[in-house]
């Protein structure tokens, strides 16, 4: 059955990865929804949400020709157990009423969901979609990490490092390098200190610029590198982007033309 789907986004590679699994399960996107930090912040302490790159994140609707739906986090993580029950003021919920306006404004049937690997955030979107009826989408899920970097790379998704935080990742040697560059040193880092491949420890996170459901692709004009904590062993730093644009792509994908049937 095709199915409507709001695709929740970060900027990161698996949320845009696991839209285009839906696209080719024959489901439609039909908006982008994404939580963001307040004002003048650009990383939360957040078990459940990737804030940095977030000010780039409102060209994804134009880079896609899909409306965006945003939502300030003013919740924090306030419940922690294994299984999540409505609570006010915890992030969760920050979720569930953005989703709520989605449903309300546009046509969704299902959620678009990058996790691979947290039960803890899994749990958590599938009681926020249980609340809303709405079928959450997680083709990601439990895939074995080394071979869905690969599967990314190869899929014409171009991202970049935009945080790292893990033994062996350095602000200056490695924030702004493409997933493509950064695969081989990942693979080394999994197999010598078990660094998840995916970052799925929180080891980095990334931004997409382009993937074939792009019609216009992301381009960071200026940056700054921010040391989040200048540790020996493992410092912390990201990307703050300060200008951005997106550009028209020469050809269109042909994979987003055939299973949208969209012809421009």
């Amino acid at each position: 059955m095709k199915l409507k789907v709001v695709a929740l986004i970060s900027g990161g590679k698996d949320s845009c990865y696991n839209m285009m699994q839906c696209v080719a399960a024959g489901h439609q996107i039909v908006a982008l929804a994404n939580l963001c930090p307040v004002e003048n912040t650009d990383e939360l302490d957040s078990y459940m949400y990737q804030t940095v790159g977030h000010q780039a994140i409102n060209l994804y609707a134009e880079a896609m020709g899909l409306p965006l739906y945003r939502r300030t986090i003013e919740g924090s993580s306030l419940d922690t157990g294994r299984e999540y029950r409505k609570r006010d003021g915890d992030e969760v919920e920050d979720l569930y009423h953005l989703l709520k306006l989605v449903k309300d404004k546009e046509d969704v049937d299902a959620v678009s969901v990058g996790a691979i690997l947290s039960d803890y955030q899994r749990v958590r979107v599938e009681n926020v979609c249980v609340r809303l009826q709405l079928q959450p989408l997680a083709y990601l899920w439990r895939k074995d990490q080394e071979s869905l970097l690969r599967e990314i790379i190869s899929s014409d998704l171009h991202a970049m490092i935009i945080k790292v935080a893990a033994f062996g990742l350095d602000p200056e040697k490695h924030l702004g390098k493409s997933l493509a560059e950064m695969e081989p040193y990942l693979k080394q880092l999994s197999h010598k200190y078990g660094v998840h491949v995916c970052g799925e420890g929180g080891e980095y996170e990334t931004f997409t610029l382009d993937c074939p459901l792009f019609k216009k692709n992301i381009v960071i004009d200026s940056m700054e590198t921010v040391v989040h904590s200048a540790d020996a062993f493992a410092p912390v730093g990201y990307l703050r982007f300060s200008k951005m644009h997106v550009e028209h792509k020469e050809n269109v994908s042909f994979l987003w033309k055939i299973l949208c049937k969209t012809f421009y």
